[in-house]
């Protein structure tokens, strides 16, 4: 049954110029959506980062070299904004994730249905769900990195800011950079307001050359914070072995 969460963020979404976000994928890596969540929401989702049964763990990011700042990864069953963003946002870019992985010559395709993506991670021992909400303070920082977590992986994700810049939070900006072969790397500054989302690539992306499509490997992180708390949503679309 469809929920009245997935109704209006499904709206939502049908509002959005996809041939527009496909193109600037294609050229960028990355693609802005902004105010896809409203303030209440942002406010909502933030604060239950303090409520551990939602979550099935919680990391903190200086023990493992990660950076400084911490996060939870949701535990099942999603809340349901969360739920409803992911099985939403997943058929809008199942077909780009596609057209990448034949450019690219990646053997993996995407079915339509997120349920049905899942189901074929499930099956390959990826069960644990990856959205989470992380949480920065004043000096912390997150370190440039690829969220891959099995054999299965879903070539773009998304990140939404649940704070707002200048009022919450300064310093923090997120960053992308990719390396193109026998290139320098080149970073790039996503510019974010509160409740904006933004679509990147999680690993490679293919970039047409005068001899056709060669891979780019982006990865992406957080500046550091240099007052205040900045949260932020992440929406992994495959599951964690």
């Amino acid at each position: 049954m469809t929920t009245a969460i997935e109704t209006d963020i499904a709206a939502r979404l049908a509002a959005i110029d996809w041939d527009t976000v496909a193109t600037t994928l294609d050229g960028a890596g990355w693609a802005r959506l902004p105010g896809l969540l409203g303030d209440g929401e942002c406010d909502a989702l933030a604060a239950t980062y303090d409520t551990p049964p939602l979550f099935r763990s919680h990391i903190q990011m200086a023990r493992h070299g990660f950076g400084r700042g911490e996060y939870r990864y949701f535990a099942y069953p999603l809340s349901p904004l969360v739920a409803a963003l992911r099985s939403r946002l997943y058929p809008r870019l199942a077909p780009l994730a596609n057209r990448w992985h034949e450019r690219m010559g990646l053997p993996a395709r995407f079915p339509a249905d997120h349920a049905d993506f899942l189901a074929r991670c499930h099956a390959a021992g990826q069960r644990r769900p990856t959205p989470l909400l992380l949480r920065y303070g004043a000096g912390d920082y997150n370190c440039l990195h690829q969220d891959l977590y099995g054999e299965h992986v879903f070539p773009v994700q998304a990140a939404v800011l649940l704070s707002a810049p200048g009022q919450d939070f300064s310093g923090g900006e997120f960053i992308l950079t990719e390396q193109r072969p026998r290139m320098q790397s080149r970073a790039a500054v996503v510019p974010l307001a509160k409740g904006d989302a933004v679509i990147f690539a999680v690993n490679v992306r293919p970039v047409r050359g005068s001899r056709g499509d060669y891979r780019v490997a982006m990865r992406h992180g957080v500046s550091e914070i240099h007052s205040g708390q900045r949260h932020t949503l992440g929406v992994i679309f495959h599951d964690a072995s």
